[in-house]
C-alpha cells in the first residue's frame, strides 16, 4: 500500500510540473526566427472575472502592467532587426509585458531586461510601447497562447488571445 501511494504522488507531482512547462511558439520569417516562450493560464470557469482592476490580474502587484501569462515573465527572441507596430526593436532577447489601462485597447511592452518573474515589471528597462489592434476571438479561448504568423515576405504578426480578447502587433523584419 505504501508503494502504491507513492508512486500515485510522484505522477500527481509529475503532472503538475508537466502542466507548469512553458510553451514555445516559434517562426521562421524570411531565414530569421522569432520566438515567444511563456506559460499559459487557463480561464477556468472565470470568463469576465480575468481583466480589470477587479479581475484575477488585477491583483497582481504590477497591475496594470500584465506579465502576458502566468509564472515567469514572457520571453521574446529576434534573430533580425524589428519594426513592431513603429518601433524599432534591434535583434536580441526581451520580455513582453502589456499594459492593461483599458481593457479593451491593450498595448504591449518591450522591456530589455530578461530572466525575470513576471511579477518583477521595471518600467525604466522598456525599450518601447505599441498599440495592439484589439478583435474578439470567434469562441472562448480557454488556454492563453501567442502565435506569430507570417504576413508576406518580411513581415509577420504576433498576437495574444485569452479569454474573449485577441491582441496583435505587426511586424516588419528589417
Amino acid at each position: 500500500m505504501k508503494l502504491f501511494l507513492t508512486c500515485a504522488a510522484v505522477l500527481l507531482v509529475g503532472a503538475g510540473l508537466a502542466s507548469a512547462q512553458p510553451i514555445t511558439e516559434s517562426k521562421s520569417i524570411s531565414g530569421k526566427t522569432l520566438s515567444v516562450r511563456y506559460y499559459s493560464p487557463k480561464v477556468r470557469g472565470r470568463v469576465g472575472k480575468l481583466f480589470g482592476k477587479d479581475g484575477t490580474i488585477g491583483q497582481d502587484s504590477t497591475y496594470p502592467v500584465w506579465r502576458a501569462g502566468a509564472n515567469d515573465a514572457t520571453a521574446f527572441h529576434t534573430d533580425a532587426n524589428l519594426d513592431v507596430g513603429g518601433l524599432a526593436v534591434p535583434k536580441g532577447d526581451y520580455t513582453l509585458f502589456v499594459d492593461l489601462t483599458d481593457q479593451n485597447n491593450w498595448v504591449l511592452i518591450i522591456n530589455k531586461q530578461t530572466g525575470q518573474s513576471g511579477l518583477d515589471y521595471d518600467k525604466s528597462q522598456d525599450l518601447g510601447r505599441v498599440k495592439m489592434t484589439m478583435s474578439k476571438p470567434p469562441a472562448l479561448v480557454e488556454a492563453m497562447k501567442f502565435t506569430i504568423s507570417e504576413n508576406g515576405p518580411n513581415k509577420a504578426k504576433l498576437t495574444l488571445e485569452w479569454e474573449n480578447h485577441s491582441a496583435s502587433v505587426p511586424i516588419t523584419l528589417k
